[in-house]
């Protein structure tokens, strides 16, 4: 193959972008299914230039015929794309039958490249950050054993005395674990944990996941783009959709970027027929002069339900205002009232007319029917319920009683007022954690009612986008057990934190309103790290050389993947040495040496507890077997 003929070529197909990934570099799988399906557009770039023009079509009788079969053929040679990038994956063993991992994958995992705050649910108009995140793709016959539950460690219990031993796992009577959980790992891979014990039993999950806007402080701008965001989001709940109880709802905190997407990819994992409501709720209440279209004042928080049917809305308190409505200008015992219609929208009855004791006749407007039979209409005017105002004589209407009414039927639009802002939240935050490092963290008033409507006490509430541990605090103070799910160090500096605060009795947020006075307890725990050490490592690697070595490590200790080349040959050496001389070169080499690593070795398998090279202590032993229950032998 002719270099210069190449590369013109390749400069050409990325004038179309359809075959450009969000780094720039053309996807051949794209550019092949196109040529199968005979693109116009396709077609039109390569008649374009003359040579390749020569190359790729026949002439026949003055007409130019598309070789489709040359095409494909030359684009899908490995030496097509013959960079120092390309050529490194090739010799090593990261190509597989011409597709790169990410065009045939099913599972999206994610990590950063380094160490850095996972910030989700991040907007705009917020500070901008530079922190460079990664996610892979794997196919089916990559995870294989991905998914198993794995070996929890590093057991602790924090009690309003400070830290404790974890000596047991306390139940219910039906033998669900009863126990506020804090989880640091992989998100994915702990959901399938939980799956061994809280199948099933979750009544709430509320996540405020990564919003892919592609500009935002969420560094998965250069390598999340939209089918990757998806593919990641797809994988998570349907995991989470087998938590749910049948009565059980999700809650999903999204901005416009990705909402109407994400509501589709619901429709299919959970139903479209479970689709409960969109909410738009208003998290900013000042006007950004500076957008460029639109001053961006809302979110969405879409409700699905696990099964409709069987979802129940618990309403919300009646607030100050609303009962101040309320007024006994007649001195009615039985207190406060404002008064409702005689007449529906809907009905059957379209002659229906009632004269009262006072002489007043009653029919219902043109284009309504009664809402009341005339028995009950008679009954209202015995218990002096009809109201024909002050003169006696206006359009009669029946009293409703304050002390009769309870909660309020939620609406879908949430103004700042009732359910917080995002400058309430940071506020929050400030006061609970000093020298926070965490932007746009949820209002615990927007937990509030979230929790309010779509839970009762003793409910198991769960968010796996833990983030700020806004979930969590709120949970605590509302009486409800919660599991939340961080693979982040920074669970120690907020979550972790900020819950011992709330168990020592911290008066931020909704405390007040909800009278609390601290209490309670939550234990901490870790999915027990094996090759996540080398991801660790590589993410804290300052140069190339540091990298050629743990590539040298991971290969000696048996953590590449099967299709992996173990050797390290002098040509992929000095192709991985190139690379780092490219813009964000240090970066690119982290995401190949992450994905050389076999990603069933992220974690201990709790299969493998027992085995000597793990070094699974007595103790974390005894603590698996008390979570676990019965499971625990299954495995």
């Amino acid at each position: 193959m002719s270099e210069k003929f190449n590369q013109n070529l390749i400069e050409i197909l990325k004038d179309d972008l359809r075959f450009v990934d969000d780094e720039g570099e053309l996807v051949k799988a794209a550019v092949i299914d196109r040529a199968w399906k005979i693109d116009h557009n396709l077609v039109r770039l390569l008649l374009g230039q003359p040579k390749i023009k020569v190359k790729f079509f026949d002439e026949i009788e003055g007409h130019w015929i598309f070789n489709i079969n040359t095409f494909i053929k030359y684009i899908s040679d490995k030496n097509f794309l013959a960079n120092s990038y390309t050529r490194f994956r090739n010799r090593i063993g990261l190509n597989i039958e011409g597709k790169f991992l990410r065009e045939r994958g099913e599972v999206s995992l994610v990590w950063p490249y380094k160490d850095c705050v996972l910030e989700g649910g991040q907007t705009r108009e917020e500070e901008k950050r530079k922190e460079i995140f990664f996610n892979e793709i794997l196919a089916q016959d990559e995870i294989n054993r991905l998914f198993d539950p794995k070996v929890l460690t590093n057991w602790k219990r924090y009690t309003v005395d400070g830290k404790q031993k974890v000596t047991k796992i306390r139940r219910d009577e039906s033998g669900t674990i009863k126990e506020n959980l804090i989880i640091k790992g992989n998100n994915l891979l702990t959901l399938h944990t939980l799956k061994k014990q809280f199948r099933g039993k979750v009544k709430l999950i509320y996540i405020d996941p990564p919003y892919n806007t592609g500009n935002d402080s969420f560094g998965y701008n250069d390598n999340f783009n939209h089918s990757s965001w998806l593919t990641f989001m797809q994988n998570r709940l349907e995991a989470a959709r087998d938590l749910l109880r049948s009565d059980g709802s999700i809650w999903i905190n999204i901005d416009d970027d990705e909402s109407h997407y994400l509501k589709v990819l619901c429709d299919n994992i959970f139903g479209r027929e479970n689709f409960v409501a969109n909410i738009v709720w208003q998290k900013k209440y000042t006007i950004s002069n500076d957008a460029k279209y639109f001053s961006d004042n809302h979110d969405h928080v879409l409700v699905i339900a696990r099964n409709k049917l069987s979802f129940k809305v618990q309403g919300i308190a009646r607030t100050k205002e609303q009962n101040e409505r309320y007024k006994n200008p007649d001195n009615d015992p039985k207190g406060a009232w404002m008064t409702q219609p005689l007449h529906a929208k809907s009905g059957n009855n379209v002659n229906f007319s009632y004269t009262f004791k006072n002489g007043v006749r009653w029919q219902p407007p043109r284009g309504t029917y009664p809402r009341y039979s005339q028995e009950a209409l008679v009954k209202f005017e015995e218990d002096n319920r009809i109201w024909f105002g002050k003169n006696g004589r206006a359009v009669p209407r029946v009293k409703k009683y304050l002390k009769n009414m309870g909660n309020v039927r939620p609406a879908t639009i949430w103004l700042h007022q009732d359910a917080g802002n995002n400058d309430e939240a940071n506020k929050e935050i400030k006061k609970v954690i000093e020298n926070y490092n965490f932007t746009t963290p949820k209002p615990e008033r927007l937990l509030q009612r979230v929790l309010a409507i779509g839970s009762c006490e003793g409910d198991i509430v769960l968010d796996f986008h833990a983030g700020s541990g806004t979930t969590g605090a709120v949970a605590h103070k509302m009486n409800r057990k919660y599991i939340l799910v961080e693979q982040m160090d920074y669970i120690h500096d907020l979550p972790e934190a900020r819950l011992k605060k709330v168990i020592a009795g911290e008066q931020g947020g909704i405390s007040k309103s909800v009278n609390w006075q601290g209490g309670g307890d939550f234990i901490y725990c870790e999915l027990l790290q094996y090759g996540e050490i080398y991801m660790n490592k590589i993410q804290a690697a300052k140069t190339s050389k540091e990298l050629v070595a743990l590539w040298k490590d991971i290969a000696e200790e048996s953590f590449l993947n099967w299709y992996v080349n173990p050797e390290m040959p002098d040509d992929a050496i000095n192709d991985f040495s190139k690379i780092g001389n490219e813009v964000k070169g240090l970066d690119k080499q982290k995401k190949l040496l992450v994905e050389l690593l076999d990603k069933n070795q992220l974690y201990v398998n709790l299969s493998e507890i027992d085995d000597e090279d793990f070094g699974v202590s007595k103790e974390d032993k005894k603590k698996n077997q008390s979570f676990y229950g019965e499971a625990y032998n299954d495995c």
